[in-house]
């Protein structure tokens, strides 16, 4: 028999993973991208993105999902600023009955839509919402691996993030660390 399972999926947010906020604004550096970047008029914030996230994200050993409310406007936007191709978007359903009941319960209203999407495969949710609220309801609620790793909005992505994706993600794969 041939094949081999599909890779595991990182699902990653944008404010606050990648566009840090919630720190005093000269806090943030910011990154230029050259004088034509989508986006910049409408969001001043898209200069905090560090280029640098880019490289870093295709290094996992993942298919990268973007899980934002930006939706498409993250592979308009984000991808070129960071050197991303175009990803596969979540897209989000209308507000439920069902949705309501779990912000009551504090589960985050990314977090069912998440594990549907994921279908049992392996996953990373990387965003700066998640609770062990979200933790236990996917630990009852997915058949697979998945890891829901909360960033710190004030200082988004930084290099223990990285290790921390990174070693599980590799575990997932059977492939050594670094």
């Amino acid at each position: 028999m041939t094949g081999s399972a599909p890779r595991p999926r990182r699902v990653l947010d944008v404010d606050g993973p990648l566009i840090p906020f919630g720190a005093a604004p000269d806090r943030y550096p910011s990154f230029a991208t050259g004088a034509h970047a989508l986006g910049d008029d409408a969001n001043p914030l898209l200069s905090r993105i560090d280029p640098a996230h880019g490289p870093r994200l295709l290094a996992l050993p993942c298919d990268l999902v973007w899980a934002t409310t930006w939706l498409d406007a993250a592979n308009e936007c984000i991808a070129p600023r960071i050197g991303l191709p175009r990803l596969a978007v979540v897209s989000w359903p209308e507000p439920s009955d069902t949705d309501e009941q779990d912000e009551r319960r504090g589960l985050h209203w990314k977090t069912r839509v998440l594990v549907d999407r994921a279908a049992g495969r392996p996953f990373a949710w990387v965003d700066d919402e998640v609770t062990d609220t979200d933790r236990v309801w996917v630990a009852a609620h997915h058949p697979g691996p998945a890891l829901l790793h909360r960033v710190d909005p004030r200082v988004g992505l930084t290099d223990s993030d990285y290790a921390a994706l990174d070693s599980w993600f590799r575990r997932q794969v059977g492939v050594p660390g670094r």
